[in-house]
């Protein structure tokens, strides 16, 4: 039996936001480098770092707290796994579903690599959505 690395990301960022430790340590796979730099781009990570130790390469994410002025934190880094394994999920450009009216962002998985909701509509392309962030 596999292992779904998409949902190993989502759990393992999800898990570290809400401990609000701030560093998360994952597996580096071309999938999870294109997901994580699209997150990075997103504004929803701070920063990202390639390691490698022995012959495994591994990412080291650091998360964007949001803080209001008193100093606690505000609401979690909200994700959530769509099409996995046992199921997948596709729709067309024209369907592809708007999280919080375009608040969050659908990450899909198309014929021309993986790309958010808003990317996808541009360039009329449709696909796999891997999951919803916001």
């Amino acid at each position: 039996m596999g292992r779904d690395t998409i949902a190993d990301i989502i759990t393992s960022i999800r898990n570290v936001d809400m401990t609000r430790k701030g560093l998360v340590r994952i597996a580096a796979t071309n999938i999870t480098e294109n997901i994580i730099n699209i997150l990075l781009r997103e504004g929803f990570i701070e920063n990202v770092r390639k390691h490698q130790k022995g012959n495994k390469n591994f990412l080291v994410l650091t998360l964007r707290h949001r803080r209001n002025r008193k100093g606690s934190y505000l609401a979690n880094l909200n994700l959530k796994r769509i099409s996995r394994p046992g199921l997948r999920i596709y729709s067309n450009y024209e369907k592809i579903p708007r999280i919080l009216g375009g608040m969050g962002i659908v990450i899909l998985s198309t014929s021309r690599g993986i790309m958010t909701d808003r990317e996808a509509r541009l360039q009329r392309v449709g696909g796999e959505l891997l999951c919803y962030i916001w």
